[in-house]
């Protein structure tokens, strides 16, 4: 009778301690859960309450150059001016080395490079009129001239520490407009290295607005003096 009840007690205990510890691992395990919706929650409202980034988008847009004191007579039309496939898109670019390059997805051009690249330099020409006659991309079917060109280089380049500059190269070149299929007669390659006063996007948009300011200028008196045969 005794070694009944012993074992009945002993039985009886070993299943209450187990029962304890399926209690004591069942509370771990909801404390557990709790801390982490609690963890889960704070996330949530921070993401929601942190405010979410800027996009900020910025124009190529040169200064107005001044007319020449005498056109060429003829009659230029402004064909495309083409960008590098990895400078085309209209995030900016920065040159981080000789060989790695980064993006930015919320600071970019407000429309592709490009396309500011042509209206800006058939807008400059038809200020400076080196050409008694300029016209825009699509106008002026009876031209004597076409000018186009191809951007190699258009990007912030940061490989010096301290000494950021906006980097942009174009070449230009002049055909016969009723000869698409002739070779250029006149041809240029312009660069500049145009230092910018910070590393901010603000400086990058303002040196490359003076770097391709220098290009137009000097491109219009380039054009006027180049010596030309008869179209």
């Amino acid at each position: 009778m005794n070694n009944g009840v012993g074992r009945f007690c002993r039985s009886d205990w070993i299943q209450g301690r187990g029962t304890g510890a399926w209690v004591d691992a069942g509370m771990s395990s909801a404390r557990s859960s709790f801390v982490l919706l609690v963890v889960l929650a704070l996330a949530a409202c921070s993401a929601v309450t942190r405010p979410a980034p800027v996009r900020q988008t910025y124009l190529i847009e040169p200064s107005s150059l001044q007319a020449l004191a005498q056109a060429r007579p003829g009659t230029l039309r402004v064909g495309q001016v083409n960008v590098a496939a990895p400078f085309r898109g209209k995030a900016f670019v920065y040159r981080l080395s000789d060989l790695r390059f980064e993006t930015d997805f919320y600071v970019e051009f407000l429309v592709p490079p490009a396309v500011m690249l042509t209206e800006q330099t058939a807008r400059s020409l038809a200020r400076a009129r080196p050409f008694a006659r300029v016209s825009t991309p699509g106008g002026a079917a009876d031209a004597d001239w076409v000018l186009d060109g191809f951007a190699p280089a258009l990007y912030a380049d940061t490989r010096e520490a301290g000494k950021p500059a906006a980097e942009l190269a174009i070449t230009y070149y002049l055909a016969p407009a009723n000869r698409p299929d002739q070779a250029p007669v006149w041809t240029r390659e312009y660069r500049r290295h145009a230092p910018m006063h910070d590393s901010s996007p603000q400086a990058y948009a303002e040196a490359l607005n003076a770097a391709f300011g220098e290009i137009l200028a000097e491109l219009v008196r380039d054009l006027a003096a180049a010596e030309l045969p008869a179209p």
